[in-house]
């Protein structure tokens, strides 16, 4: 199964550099938190890579900050940041966010681990033995909860309400299409999170593949380039 979060990394690197690179071009702090969001993903699908191979602590940890904790919530950010017009909520909001996620680094890294780590398997998903390696306190299982909630509810909310507002006005069909295909990607690695409970802890790998793929196509055709005389509107999840 190595070879699904080897997929996984290079697709979300490359959709990071696009992100970045547009940031760049047409700066907008949404991009910027987007770009901060998928390197995250990335460093999740990273250290699933380096887990296959072999144990290590700092990425058991670092696979568990940036997949579990920390991806959903800077995805969700930058959309927050797209859509709130209100002034000073969404830097207030990104500001709490800073925070929440410093303390979850300090927390996460300076959890102890346990004798199981001895007989870890790098034949066996990380997400099938994290459970019994990782001693997880209450305040960190608290803010992997609430920070995936609120993350999940910015990004597909965000992307189906954008969605709704160019379906209801008839213009820019590629964004309608594409924040759908965002809204979707968002949803796969969430999903994931029920299926390893149930015991399809093989799901993970490829629920990360397919999100990461969708999330782009949706970027990609979300951003294409617009018609000469094509009318526009301010709230698009990957919009100008």
């Amino acid at each position: 199964m190595i070879i699904l979060p080897i997929f996984s990394t290079v697709v979300t690197f490359i959709f990071a550099i696009a992100v970045f690179n547009r940031y760049r071009h047409r700066r907008g702090t949404y991009l910027l938190l987007w770009g901060i969001g998928l390197v995250l993903y990335g460093f999740g699908t990273l250290s699933e890579v380096v887990l296959s191979f072999s144990y290590s602590e700092f990425f058991l940890k670092l696979w568990y900050l940036s997949g579990a904790m920390l991806t959903a919530a800077w995805l969700g950010q930058g959309t927050i940041h797209l859509l709130v017009r209100r002034r000073g909520v969404a830097s207030t909001l990104t500001a709490i966010l800073t925070a929440v996620s410093l303390l979850a680094v300090v927390l996460v890294f300076m959890a102890p681990t346990t004798a199981a780590a001895a007989s870890y398997s790098p034949a066996e998903p990380i997400s099938a033995q994290y459970k019994d390696i990782l001693v997880r306190s209450g305040l960190i299982t608290f803010l992997t909860i609430i920070l995936n909630i609120y993350g999940t509810l910015g990004l597909v909310g965000g992307a189906l309400y954008s969605a709704f507002l160019f379906w209801r006005k008839q213009v820019l069909l590629d964004r309608v299409i594409g924040n759908v295909l965002i809204a979707a990607g968002a949803l796969m690695p969430a999903m994931a999170g029920s299926l390893v409970k149930a015991g399809l802890v093989d799901w993970l790998y490829l629920s990360e593949l397919l999100g990461a793929v969708l999330m782009y196509l949706g970027f990609l055709r979300a951003t294409a380039s617009k018609p000469v005389g094509a009318k526009t509107t301010a709230a698009a999840p990957s919009g100008d």
